[in-house]
């Protein structure tokens, strides 16, 4: 049994060592950042004479990666124990001035390429206008719009042969065939009086043209006594252009003119309007008919309304649009919406409206001269038609169009008016005038 005995104070001795090795205590982690022997080194300084250790003020910085689920978050620990984090991620493209810089020049040039790419000069007033429609898509949407509307109208076409559409159709044809005589480059028309002339005389001269007109009709000018200063519109601004643009020397936009296939269309109803789409697509409404009936009268309204295709003024205005639409976005994120829609109407939106229809009217008066019709009437027809419509004292703000007697004004005391007379002279001469556009 001696061997038994022998064998378990063996086992158990045995035991008793692996489990004193499992249950002992660790010894300390030293920093692997600083290993350096401490009691060498007091040996040294206790070797030495005494002096006085001076130790370093450190700030508590530290910076620690702390696990939130599958990120980690950075920060780091002041003097006074207070954690800073800093934000994850990138940072935004705009804090980075060299990117801003970028920006700014890439969209400057991309901004001065679109607008010196597409910016024209118009006939006669020489207004320069942005326009970001080709002539093509014009052309397609014009044409797209004039099959729209005779489906639409079916049943009230007048028919080719009617008295109306005839006489409507001949006339128009005039006003055409004057708008290719205006474009003719073999022989341009200049007025060096027009050219020269300061603002005062072009003021006096118009005074004495509405009082000869005055004369010719008996004195009646509608019963009203119009006054300089109380003017909404005015047309200094056309011969400014005209001015600048002959001091420079620029050309007039008429490649949207070339080619076109010009259609007239005459529709049985009492609606008192005309228009000409892009195109070269003009519409005529009997009720108009019923109000003008001389050939003078046609002849001013069509003029009118073709001198819109002349100014490439839907184009314009479609152009317009796109900026204010952006313009509007942009002050919707300040201001009220509807505090921005009333004021961009007011004074953008109809401002623009109402001076194009005050071009449309001086180009109308030299189409309707040099096709052998009186612009001495013109001013009546506009007058008359404010009359139709109904004028208002505050036409000449809350609407897309003059009132008449502005319309009447205007075009009775501009300078257009004695350059649409000479043109008249030489025309009922049999002296055609080619050229005047440009």
């Amino acid at each position: 049994m001696a061997w038994y005995r022998r064998s378990k104070l063996g086992l158990e001795a045995i035991s008793r060592h692996f489990t004193s090795k499992i249950t002992a205590p660790k010894p300390p982690i030293r920093n692997p950042a600083s290993p350096i022997n401490h009691t060498d080194q007091f040996s040294k300084f206790t070797s030495a004479p005494y002096s006085p250790i001076r130790v370093p003020k450190i700030v508590n910085r530290i910076s620690i990666f702390r696990s939130i689920g599958n990120s980690c978050r950075y920060y780091y620990v002041d003097s006074r124990q207070v954690r800073h984090f800093k934000p994850r991620g990138f940072k935004r493209w705009s804090d980075n001035p060299r990117n801003v810089l970028i920006v700014v020049l890439v969209g400057s040039g991309i901004g001065l390429t679109v607008y010196f790419g597409n910016v024209e000069t118009i006939p006669y007033t020489k207004r320069r206008h942005l326009v970001l429609m080709s002539n093509n898509l014009e052309r397609m949407i014009g044409e797209s719009q004039f099959k729209n509307m005779k489906a639409g109208f079916k049943g009230k076409i007048l028919p080719a042969m009617h008295p109306e559409s005839v006489r409507v159709r001949m006339i128009s044809k005039d006003i055409i065939e004057a708008l290719q005589r205006g474009l003719k480059k073999e022989q341009v028309w200049t007025d060096l009086d027009y050219g020269s002339e300061s603002g005062a005389a072009s003021e006096n001269r118009g005074k004495e043209m509405l009082m000869a007109m005055t004369e010719d009709t008996g004195g009646d000018t509608g019963g009203d006594k119009w006054g300089g200063k109380d003017e909404v519109l005015n047309d200094t601004w056309v011969d400014e252009s005209r001015n600048k643009g002959r001091d420079k020397g620029v050309k007039s936009a008429t490649s949207h003119l070339e080619g076109l296939k010009w259609e007239v269309l005459v529709v049985n109803d009492h609606v008192v309007n005309a228009f000409c789409l892009p195109g070269g697509k003009i519409v005529v409404f009997t009720g108009l008919l019923e109000h003008f009936k001389t050939d003078e009268e046609i002849a001013t309204i069509v003029g009118h309304e073709v001198a819109h295709a002349v100014a490439r003024h839907a184009a314009e205005q479609i152009t317009k649009n796109l900026w204010f639409t952006i313009g509007q976005l942009i002050l919707y994120q300040f201001v009220m919406p509807d505090l921005v829609n009333t004021m961009s109407n007011l004074l953008l939106k109809l401002p623009f409206s109402r001076r194009m229809e005050i071009e449309a009217d001086y180009i109308g008066l030299l189409l309707m001269a040099s096709a052998g019709y009186d612009p001495r009437v013109a001013p009546k027809v506009f007058e008359k038609l404010g009359q139709v419509s109904g004028d208002s004292a505050l036409r000449d703000y809350l609407s897309t169009h003059p009132s008449g007697k502005r319309r009447s004004k205007l075009l009775s005391e501009a300078s257009v008016m004695q350059e649409a007379i000479s043109i008249y002279r030489e025309a009922v001469a049999g002296r055609e005038v080619d050229g005047f556009f440009l």
